[in-house]
């Protein structure tokens, strides 16, 4: 690894990992809260109607909610402010979510009332990928150096939660801004280790196996080789990379990060596609921000191939979006998208990709 990875415990026993860009940093600060055990509830059920699961997890009713700056828990611990970084400093931290929606070692679930009532533990992982130690940053004012080291993170974490029994996808998201829903404003990340392939995905896959059945190629890839031809959504483009405004975009800003080479996750990346990625990663998110001229709410989905079924179907993309449509005003997700699943764009994806094509990256 480029980087030196030093695992440590909190002192109700959940794990964290710091990640640092230099060798020889003492990592051997206790965590010194007194703290009790979580009591984590979580259970997926199934949804025969939808085919699908859906995870719940009551027990995050208590999540910690918008605390002031001088008590994130995310930032490294002082003298008199002990947080969940036991260190006084950290490059890149990984730890264990006190609130997890899915959770390691759960209790056995009673029987289900009936054959419709599918229930299961939610068994699974939740971390937090802390990028910077700077409590008033963003991941977009990070240096290109620090976002190959979160992406080599990501890749670490992949690795190891794959293995993990009963994990069939990891899947690794940012979100930014009150406006998501964010509960806590540092600069951070979160990866799930689910039990199941996601919708999303699952979707995605049945239509790249339709394509390969019928055109005997990869669907992603032919979406991409169309996108650069249109020229008209491409927003920018490396060597080995290209970010366009997707031909159906749902969100008003929306687009999709894709590596040409035909790859099924972040740990297949080498080392030149991890350096173009930090740097087109960071020019992508700085448009976001400069099409208003504030700081753009999104979210940041990494689309993975699913750790054991159909990973030659699959292809490595970053989908980035947000939810405002112009100064003031935000895409809500009202009666025809949550009611009927049908998206409505205030927005064209050409004119979108021309805004953020001409935003001050």
């Amino acid at each position: 690894m480029r980087v030196t990875k030093t695992p440590t415990k909190l002192a109700d026993g959940r794990e964290l990992i710091y990640y640092d860009e230099q060798p020889g940093i003492d990592r051997s600060a206790e965590d010194l809260r007194d703290l009790g055990a979580t009591q984590t509830s979580s259970e997926i059920r199934y949804d025969q109607l939808l085919d699908q699961w859906v995870v719940i997890a009551s027990h995050r009713q208590e999540r910690t909610y918008l605390p002031p700056v001088d008590q994130c828990p995310l930032c490294p611990s002082a003298p008199g402010r002990l947080t969940e970084i036991p260190a006084s400093d950290y490059d890149v931290v990984v730890f264990e979510n006190r609130f997890p929606s899915l959770a390691q070692d759960l209790p056995a679930l009673e029987a289900a009332a009936g054959g419709p009532f599918v229930r299961r533990p939610g068994l699974g992982r939740c971390e937090v990928v802390c990028f910077t130690s700077d409590h008033e940053a963003s991941f977009a004012q990070l240096t290109p150096g620090r976002v190959e080291t979160v992406i080599e993170v990501w890749s670490d974490r992949m690795g190891e939660l794959s293995q993990l029994a009963g994990v069939e996808q990891v899947f690794i998201f940012e979100n930014r801004g009150e406006e998501i829903g964010v509960t806590l404003s540092h600069p951070h990340g979160q990866i799930y280790a689910l039990p199941f392939v996601p919708p999303r995905t699952l979707r995605t896959l049945r239509s790249a196996q339709r394509h390969r059945d019928q055109a005997g190629t990869c669907l992603f890839c032919a979406v991409v080789a169309a996108e650069r031809g249109a020229r008209v959504r491409v927003v920018a483009e490396t060597e080995r990379w290209v970010a366009f405004v997707p031909h159906a975009a749902r969100w008003p800003f929306e687009v999709h990060v894709y590596p040409l080479r035909h790859l099924p996750d972040l740990p297949a990346l080498d080392d030149a596609e991890r350096a173009e990625l930090a740097v087109l990663y960071l020019d992508v998110l700085r448009r976001f921000d400069g099409v208003f001229g504030t700081k753009m709410p999104y979210i940041a989905a990494w689309n993975q191939a699913p750790v054991r079924v159909d990973r030659d179907l699959a292809h490595l993309y970053l989908q980035v979006f947000s939810i405002r449509r112009a100064p003031g005003k935000l895409k809500y997700l009202a009666g025809s998208e949550s009611g009927a699943g049908v998206w409505i764009n205030d927005v064209a994806p050409e004119r979108a990709a021309e805004l953020l094509r001409a935003a001050k990256a």
